[in-house]
């Protein structure tokens, strides 16, 4: 679970097509998405921060591959327990016309967390797999000073989507990747926790590469803040993420 005092602000997001942050369509939503159904978010800031779900949406726009709707379900600072104890999240699962629902918490290192990620990412698992989706876990990373759980929390994540026999996004692993290739990458964000554009845009790139099952090297960049150059780090990092830790 997230530490309340790292989140400056909470709020609740239940929209469509990202937040009311998410750059303007080049259109109407398209009413297919891909493999019949949306992609649903839930989670927290972490997913929220720079809009990652708009930007998902934007690549597949930019790319001309098949277009992606998604919506979101989050709250500051929340836990899957927490989302679950709500019951929100589970009445959008409900209404169904999902393909995957991502889900995601905090770093969940700790070995109580690691427990507390499982047993709920399997409560949510009986929800989505009724609304006729997969699940899929959101694989995030630690605050700035905690680096040296990295490991703890991917394991943490592998665990939980191998107990459903869900979907793994690797992101926390691409970060490590990126920085191998580049140390100098900012990842973070001001508060070293949150992701900056960089570290959402790589995010992304991780999801929808899974999510479309298109190659993301070479796609031209989305954010006039980040370069072509680095660009091709952040997507040669995606990739090798997944080829190496994402659940077929």
């Amino acid at each position: 679970m997230l530490r309340r005092a790292l989140i400056a602000a909470v709020f609740i997001v239940v929209a469509s097509c990202g937040s009311n942050s998410a750059p303007p369509s080049s259109g109407p939503s398209p009413a297919v998405p891909p493999q019949g159904g949306g992609i649903l978010f839930i989670g927290n800031s972490l997913t929220t921060t720079n809009d990652l779900p708009a930007m998902i949406e934007q690549l597949a726009r930019e790319s001309g591959g098949t277009p992606i709707v998604t919506r979101t379900v989050a709250e500051g600072g929340f836990s899957l327990e927490d989302h679950w104890n709500r019951g929100d999240a589970q009445r959008v699962i409900a209404q169904g016309g999902w393909s995957v629902v991502v889900l995601q918490q905090g770093p969940s290192a700790l070995p109580e967390s690691q427990v507390n990620l499982r047993e709920y990412t399997m409560r949510f698992d009986t929800e989505i797999k009724r609304a006729g989706a997969r699940p899929a876990l959101y694989m995030v990373w630690p605050e700035s000073e905690r680096a040296a759980v990295f490991d703890d929390v991917a394991a943490s994540y592998t665990h939980a989507a191998e107990a459903v026999n869900g979907l793994l996004y690797p992101v926390g692993e691409a970060w490590q990747i990126a920085w191998r290739r580049d140390a100098r990458l900012p990842l973070y964000g001001p508060d070293r926790f949150h992701p900056s554009p960089a570290g959402t845009y790589l995010a992304a790139l991780v999801m929808y590469q899974q999510i479309s099952g298109r190659q993301v090297i070479g796609l031209p960049s989305p954010l006039a803040s980040i370069d072509q150059a680095t660009a091709r780090v952040l997507q040669e990092s995606a990739s090798e993420a997944n080829a190496r830790f994402a659940r077929p």
